[in-house]
Formats: structure tokens, sequence, C-alpha cells
């Protein structure tokens, strides 16, 4: 896939630097690539369910940002992307030390993007997740 400019890369290391939830959970870039995001967690217990897997609802925010993310890679600079819908199934507990989310874009449109995403603990897949991402135009 390729990028609409040469700024993709920077737009997107500074509107992941921007989201506070990311640092709040600890997450890093592993990889930025046209159309492929690769993000990493460390285990924290403080983002887990009431059996010590990691919640879903921090499973999906990870996916989605990795998708999203993914999917404005894709578009020009004076587009941001938003979330319009997405769906995550969870194929295994969230259990352990290191967590991988990779985002994908599938079809990248001029207004919406397919993306999927999956998400793995120590190399188990534990969720997958298809997204819907809007371009907006911004100022």
């Amino acid at each position: 896939m390729t990028p609409k400019d040469d700024t993709w890369k920077a737009r997107c290391e500074a509107g992941f630097l921007a989201q506070g939830v990311m640092g709040t959970l600890g997450v890093r870039i592993v990889s930025l690539d046209p159309g492929r995001m690769v993000f990493e967690m460390p285990f924290a217990a403080g983002f887990t369910q009431q059996h010590g897997f990691l919640h879903a609802g921090t499973v999906t925010t990870v996916l989605d940002s990795a998708c999203g993310f993914a999917a404005l890679s894709l578009m020009p600079a004076d587009r941001e992307v938003w979330t319009v819908e997405f769906k995550a199934n969870f194929l295994a507990p969230g259990r352990g030390g290191m967590f991988r989310f990779e985002g994908e874009v599938v079809k990248a449109g001029r207004t919406l993007s397919v993306t999927r995403g999956s998400a793995f603990a120590d190399g188990v897949e534990i969720s997958t997740m298809q997204a819907t991402m809007m371009a907006v135009a911004m100022p």
C-alpha cells in the first residue's frame, strides 16, 4: 500500500504520542508501515478484569488505535480518521507478560477504510477485530 504523502510516519507517531490512553496503558510502537501498525504493551495488573486477564476493554482500546493508525497512514495530510464501528471476537484469555497488537488496512477508501486487527498474548492470538474508519477533513 502506498501512502498519499511522505509525512504519514511523522503524523502517525505524533498522533500516537498525543493519545494519553496509550501512555497510561504503557503501549509502545513496534513498527510503522503504510497500512500496517504493530504495538506492544507489557502486562499490568491495573488493566485486568476480576479473573486477572487483560480486560476486553483494554484489548479493544489498543486494537482500535492500531487499526486507526494503519488507516491514517494511507490518508492525505489534511485528513484524520475516526472509528465508525468495530467488532471484536475474543479467542483466548488475555493472559501473558507481553501483548502485541497488529492493525492493517484491508481496503483503503476515500471516505471509509476497512481494517482488521489481531491481539496476541505471549504469541497466542487472543482477539481479532474488524473496524471501519472514516476519513475526516481537518483544518
